[in-house]
């Protein structure tokens, strides 16, 4: 009985597996089958490189589009990343247990929050704020500092699991050597947690990149190409569910084709932090 327990276990784990790489595999080929053909009509050089998007004229260059979501992605990952790591770090090594019980609800609670209550915020609050500091609203860094904040809860939470994970016996043989807490913790405990926070941070990331409607009420959905910090850009996520709704024929294609490109950025981004992490831990 017990054997036959343990069978049907293995089968179902097996086939969750198996649905998880199914519901992949048929994304990837309702992508690709869907958007080489229009790279193909459109010209890849051209769509890719090219600095119109003009669906009337049919033109459809998404450079600016591209660089419109590494400046922002960027930007939040500036803004989030040190602030997150620090935060993880005070909350497992530095945090009284009282305050603790206040900061670490209210952290999860940022988690939970829909996409559209941060765009709200960011349009009542930041962006008027940015427009009288720097006289942009809307713009790349209004952006960017918004989604710094809507990743920090997973940068944190992930961060602050990986250290806590990291053996007691590291921080005790760092005081044994005669090292203070503070570099007990930044120079024996953060370095051996670096893959977790490693972890945090490409999951903040692709939060970032694939942010749509909070992105979509501050930065501004002006597709041509970026000027500066606090100028109006359009994202690729923005771009296809802007313009999805009403796009026929190549212009839908072409949508399609742009989902194809932000899909390739994203798993170049995870190889590149995957080959990152297996260098470090080589080291």
């Amino acid at each position: 009985m017990k054997k036959i327990e343990e069978i049907l276990a293995e089968g179902v784990f097996l086939l969750s597996a198996l649905m998880s790489i199914f519901a992949v595999a048929m994304i990837c080929f309702f992508l690709f089958v869907n958007g080489i053909p229009a790279m193909a009509k459109i010209g890849l050089f051209d769509f890719l490189t090219g600095t119109q998007w003009r669906p009337n004229n049919n033109m459809y260059g998404i450079l600016p589009m591209i660089l419109g979501s590494i400046y922002v992605t960027a930007g939040a990952i500036v803004v989030g990343v040190p602030i997150g790591v620090l935060t993880a770090v005070f909350l497992s090594r530095f945090c009284p247990k009282g305050l603790y019980r206040i900061i670490k609800p209210a952290i999860d609670l940022l988690a939970g929050i829909p996409s559209v209550v941060y765009g709200f915020f960011g349009l009542v609050v930041i962006v008027p704020v940015m427009e009288r500091l720097f006289g942009g609203g809307k713009s790349i860094a209004t952006a960017s500092l918004l989604l710094g904040i809507m990743i920090l809860p997973t940068i944190i939470g992930v961060a602050e699991s990986a250290i806590n994970a990291v053996p007691e016996s590291y921080y005790e043989g760092a005081l044994a050597l005669g090292a203070s807490h503070e570099r007990s913790v930044f120079f024996a405990l953060l370095p051996a947690a670096g893959s977790g926070i490693l972890a945090g941070v490409i999951l903040g990331v692709g939060r970032a990149i694939g942010e749509t409607m909070a992105v979509i009420m501050i930065a501004g959905n002006q597709p041509r190409m970026p000027k500066g910090l606090f100028e109006g850009v359009r994202t690729m996520t923005a771009n296809i569910v802007m313009e999805m709704g009403y796009a026929t024929d190549l212009h839908r294609e072409a949508l399609i084709a742009t989902g194809v490109v932000l899909f390739v950025f994203i798993l170049i981004i995870n190889l590149s932090f995957s080959a990152l992490k297996r260098r470090s831990a080589e080291i």
